[in-house]
Formats: C-alpha cells, sequence, structure tokens
C-alpha cells in the first residue's frame, strides 16, 4: 500500500455494513469508529483520561485551528501533537478544508489555495494544498487530509463541477507534496511521523456523476484511504444518504471510508449500512454544552423544568459515570447555574452514547445482526421526545 504502517482489514461484514481495523503508527481501530473533535488538541469539558475512559480510539484535531494557535513549528519542536497533548493513540488531523466552508466571509478561493483572515488576530494567511500536508507533517498526526474544497448548500451543477475539479488538482499537489517528505524531506519542514498515511477527498456537491468520477479520479492518486466531504451543509437527510450510498460503490473495499462531519445517531447507522468505517461530529459535544442531550429513551433538553425533581438518572440504559451517579435533576441544577461540571458531565454521557452505539453497530455486525439493530435503533429514535 505504501511505507506506512497504516493498514486496513475488513473483519466482518453484514450486507454492505462491514466491521474492521484500522492500524496505524500509533496503534488500532476498531471500525466503524467515531472520532472525538478535539479541534485545538483537546475535547471541551473532557480530559484524556477521560476520552481513554470511554473507549475513545482516536482523535480528530484540525490543522488550521493548530497551524494558527499555538503554531505547528512550536508543536513540531515539541516532538510533535501526540507528544505535545499527551494523548497516545492514533490522531486524524483535518486539513483546513472544512473551514473553506464554515469561514466563507474570511477566506478567498484562489488556485493557489485558500487565503484566509485569522479570526484571531486578522492577520492574512494563504493554505495551500502543500502548506496543509507540511503543517501536518510537523504536527504528525497518524491520519493527514488533503486540503480541498468544501463546497456550501445549494450550489449548481456549473459550480460543483468546478470546485470538485479544483479540489482533484489539489489532492494532485498535496499527494506530490506527501511523497515528497517521505522521500527525504523538504526544506525548513520537520518530519515527525514519518509514517503518517494521507486520505483523499471526495467531492462533487449533490451530483451523483460528478462524486463518482471525483471518487474515481482521487483513487488513481493512491492515497491510503479515502474521505467523502462536503455533506452535512444543509442538504436534505435523503439526498445526503443517497449520496453516501452512491459513493462509497466507487471507493476501494480494501480501504477505510471516511464520512466527515456527518452524525446525528440515525446518519451513523444509517451510513454504515452504506459501507462507511469513520465518522466525526461536534453534535455529542456541542448538545452536551448546550444541554441537549441523547438516550435510548429519546433526547432530552435538561433544561426544562419537568427534570427539577426528577431523581431517575439521565439514561437507565448507559452505564456512564454520569449515568451511574447523578440525576436528571442534579444535571438540570448544574446547567442552569453555569457550572463547568454541566459541561464535562453532558459530554461524557452524549460521547458515551455515541461510542457505545458504535460498540453495538460492530457487535451487531459480527453476528450478522445489523438490519434488525438497525430498525430496532431507529424505532428507539423515533420515540425522541423533542422536548426542546
Amino acid at each position: 500500500m505504501s511505507d506506512t504502517r497504516f493498514d486496513f482489514r475488513v473483519t466482518y461484514t453484514d450486507g454492505r455494513a462491514r466491521r474492521g481495523v484500522m492500524t496505524t503508527p500509533h496503534g488500532s481501530v476498531e471500525t466503524p469508529a467515531f472520532m472525538p473533535v478535539g479541534t485545538q488538541g483537546a475535547v471541551k469539558g473532557l480530559t484524556h483520561r477521560d476520552l481513554e475512559g470511554l473507549g475513545a480510539e482516536i482523535l480528530l484535531s484540525n490543522t488550521y485551528h493548530l497551524y494558527l494557535r499555538p503554531g505547528d513549528d512550536l508543536i513540531a519542536r515539541r516532538g510533535g501533537l501526540h507528544r505535545f497533548i499527551g494523548w497516545p493513540r492514533p490522531i486524524l488531523t483535518d486539513s483546513g478544508g472544512y473551514q473553506v466552508f464554515s469561514l466563507a466571509a474570511r477566506r478567498t478561493i484562489e488556485e493557489e489555495g485558500a487565503r484566509f483572515q485569522s479570526h484571531l488576530d486578522g492577520s492574512a494567511h494563504l493554505l495551500t494544498p502543500e502548506k496543509a500536508t507540511d503543517i501536518q507533517s510537523r504536527l504528525g498526526s497518524d491520519v493527514a487530509m488533503v486540503l480541498d474544497e468544501c463546497l456550501a448548500h445549494p450550489s449548481d451543477a456549473a459550480t460543483a463541477r468546478a470546485s470538485m475539479e479544483r479540489t482533484l488538482r489539489w489532492a494532485k499537489r498535496g499527494r506530490e507534496r506527501l511523497l515528497q517528505l517521505r522521500a527525504g524531506g523538504v526544506d525548513g519542514v520537520a518530519v515527525t511521523n514519518p509514517e503518517q498515511a494521507q486520505f483523499g477527498i471526495v467531492q462533487g456537491g449533490v451530483y451523483p456523476k460528478l462524486r463518482e468520477e471525483s471518487a474515481h479520479q482521487t483513487v488513481a492518486l493512491g492515497f491510503e484511504a479515502y474521505a467523502i466531504g462536503g455533506l452535512s451543509v444543509g442538504e436534505p437527510t435523503d439526498v445526503m444518504y443517497d449520496i453516501v450510498d452512491h459513493t462509497t460503490l466507487s471507493l476501494p473495499e480494501e480501504r477505510p471510508r471516511y464520512l466527515m462531519g456527518t452524525g446525528t445517531p440515525a446518519d451513523l447507522a444509517e451510513s454504515v449500512a452504506r459501507g462507511i468505517d469513520l465518522f466525526d461530529c461536534v453534535l455529542p459535544t456541542r448538545n452536551a454544552r448546550n444541554g441537549q442531550l441523547f438516550t435510548s429513551e429519546g433526547r432530552i433538553n435538561i433544561k426544562n423544568a419537568q427534570y427539577a425533581e426528577d431523581d431517575r438518572p439521565l439514561d437507565p440504559a448507559c452505564a456512564c459515570y454520569t449515568c451511574r451517579t447523578f440525576s436528571r435533576a442534579y444535571l438540570r441544577h448544574l446547567f442552569l447555574a453555569k457550572e463547568i461540571n454541566a459541561s464535562t458531565l453532558n459530554t461524557l454521557h452524549n460521547l458515551n452514547f455515541y461510542l457505545d452505539t458504535l460498540r453495538r453497530i460492530k457487535d451487531a455486525i459480527m453476528f450478522r445482526r445489523f438490519e434488525s439493530f438497525r430498525r430496532a435503533f431507529h424505532h428507539s429514535l423515533s420515540r425522541q421526545p423533542h422536548d426542546s
């Protein structure tokens, strides 16, 4: 595959759902897997010990934000991102491509790359495919993403094609840069993890033919694995599922497939059914800080008055520390009092819900009961009270 210790092996299948093992220089990840988002090298509200206790096997951090603060050079001088943040397990770094979408008011796109105005101090920065690769080389993540253009929805077919073709040109440049780094380095660029793998990203908006074309040309560049980007940006859910369904058919079965930035609980089950192996999303952590909690009995908005004297655990079916120890009444009190512990305890629970959902999915695939799990899971989600 490449000159890295990166590998992927499918161990069980049930329909198009797959269970596997992704091997990296910092350990293995059982897939399908959810990556908690630690944009700045930390998941908001939690310590790494909390994440390890929850069974998180891989963490996602963001190239753009770490480049701006504290700086990739500083992190390289500290020995790389794993050592700097004290996380011994695998790390995937996004390239900054999502910021092309989310910071649209502060950036312009040109052939050379994306030109940003820093949200910290207003300084100007040009993020090119080569620079995104160099930054991630200094960070030393186990998986580096190529720079892509994440297009907003809706976009017409001509705009989507132009964006997709630019992403392909950027992917070729990013791949060539990584191969240069592997072959002996580039002056001034530290390589803190010489076995870093690189994922290509499939774009093409909501247009199946563009997605198919993007997938074939991205695969031809020879990445270690492949991601589907540019979804969960406002398109209808059924359209997203159709694009995932269509695109995975064009991706190699022997490589991991990563659906970027997507992840309601229903999305996890539906995307696994379509052959996806890796997920990340800020939803469980962001919702936790806002008091929106996922449970086996439906979604709960903990600030609601109905929980003021509710002595039950948040989720009777959950074994996380929050549910074993505290009542809904206490969690509501912490949230309304704006205690820091509210974010911590809520985030512990929501991430446990996501990670446990994928543990159950892996077991269902292994015992070839995924379809019955999927139906039961959707039935459980359908009981959500939407009490917000």
